[in-house]
């Protein structure tokens, strides 16, 4: 996905901070805290989703008390040219929680939540390995998950 960044000034950061912080707050709250007019900060929001800069509004979910005690991140080595077919295979994977194309010695990285080591073991194993294209997979274990947002 090719994407051509947008203009942005101070004021559209400082909105894009509120929301981030918390997305559920009234345009009015974003107005007050970012010090400006409710109509002007609706306009700006509209225009940073019109634009494609603010993509959508989500929970941020716990996953261990969602029941998703087990965490990893799994590398993957791809054969060439099936990353696209790959990623909306992965994509469908509920256990997957990002994908990321990358450089360096792997091609793709993968957050995966599972609800124990077993079903980590079935999606890595069962799921992910067996895809064509996939040639190999390291999965390294996460003890401690900190959300810096």
């Amino acid at each position: 996905m090719d994407s051509i960044p947008v203009k942005l000034d101070d004021v559209d950061h400082r909105i894009i901070a509120e929301l981030t912080r918390d997305g559920r707050q009234s345009v009015t709250t974003v107005a007050q805290n970012v010090h400006v007019s409710r109509a002007h900060a609706y306009s700006r929001i509209n225009r940073l989703q019109d634009e494609g800069v603010i993509t959508r509004y989500m929970a941020v979910v716990d996953p261990v008390r969602a029941g998703l005690r087990s965490s990893a991140y799994v590398t993957l080595k791809l054969r060439q040219h099936s990353w696209r077919e790959l990623r909306e295979r992965l994509a469908a994977l509920p256990e997957v929680h990002h994908i990321g194309l990358v450089g360096g010695n792997f091609d793709v990285i993968l957050l995966v939540r599972a609800k124990d080591n077993v079903d980590l073991r079935r999606v890595v194993f069962d799921n992910i390995q067996s895809m064509p294209g996939v040639l190999d997979t390291q999965t390294f274990l996460v003890f401690e998950d900190v959300d810096t947002r």
